[in-house]
């Protein structure tokens, strides 16, 4: 294979509520290309077909075949898949996938359905560091999204409800079960949906800063995972950031959800040229 062969690499992240799919035409120092992605909520359903359904919506977009795919890569709990080339772990591929959404960030902070994790990384996307939040999960997406489902709105509506706040209420960030027992008192007191979630959103937001600061992050952090769509706990982390004098900017981009399954193909497509410079062949269900 020539060095700016075109390739063709899908990542596949297996997370616990969600399955992402990345598909991307790699040409070596001539850069990568995202072409197909796809989303898909497990909702109860076994993750490996969901998986193999995800795969395939992501193909149709690309306009591929399963066989023109040269190496399927996955992360998270992507062990399980077995018609994979190889597995690569959570840091590395968001560390990976956030400096190709945004060149510009040494950090990235994904935030997921049951804990967070900031990394920081080289412009080369090598992991320098990082830490994870404790075991508690009211720094996590299902403790937001069980707060969501008490009050009745849909985790959509989140974000733009919580940016409607004009006194947010004070929520514990000690732990899930004192902090949903404040949200009982905030609804049976009548504070608003709107407070109640900025004040929620400002306790998550305050951990994640203090996650940042410890692993030593300045500058563009970029916010990766499920909850890097809720514009309301970006706002809510931008304003920490600025209570605690701390030297971040927290960015976004559309596809920061992806970052875990985008930076799998990319690992993916650059480890499938080094076997393939030393004339070792392809195969499937083998993690390298």
């Amino acid at each position: 294979m020539k060095p700016d062969e075109p390739l063709w690499a899908a990542g596949i992240d297996v997370g616990s509520s969600s399955i992402k799919v990345a598909i991307l035409q790699d040409r070596g120092p001539a850069g990568a290309t995202l072409t197909a992605r796809v989303v898909e909520r497990l909702r109860r359903r076994d993750p490996l077909q969901v998986v193999e359904g995800a795969l395939q919506q992501a193909l149709q977009a690309a306009g591929l075949r399963r066989g023109q795919i040269d190496y399927v890569a996955t992360t998270g709990e992507g062990e399980k898949v077995e018609d994979r080339t190889g597995h690569f772990y959570g840091m590395t591929t968001h560390a990976r996938g956030g400096l190709f959404l945004d060149p510009a960030v040494r950090a990235v902070v994904d935030i997921g359905a049951l804990h967070a994790r900031a990394v920081l990384m080289d412009d080369r996307a090598k992991v320098l560091g990082h830490r994870m939040t404790s075991q508690c999960a009211s720094g996590s997406g299902q403790f937001l999204e069980n707060i969501c489902r008490y009050l009745g709105v849909t985790i959509d509506e989140i974000g733009p409800l919580s940016l409607t706040a004009d006194k947010p209420e004070t929520c514990s960030s000690i732990c899930a079960v004192l902090a949903e027992t404040d949200v009982i008192n905030m609804v049976s007191r009548g504070i608003s949906i709107p407070n109640i979630l900025k004040g929620i959103h400002l306790s998550m937001a305050g951990r994640y800063v203090k996650l940042l600061t410890s692993a030593g992050a300045r500058g563009p952090v970029l916010v990766t995972g499920g909850l890097s769509r809720d514009r309301g706990l970006l706002r809510a982390m931008t304003e920490s950031a600025a209570e605690q004098k701390v030297a971040i900017e927290v960015r976004s981009h559309d596809d920061s959800v992806l970052a875990g399954a985008i930076g799998a193909a990319l690992w993916g497509a650059f480890r499938a040229r080094k076997l393939a410079a030393k004339g070792v062949p392809l195969t499937t269900g083998v993690a390298r």
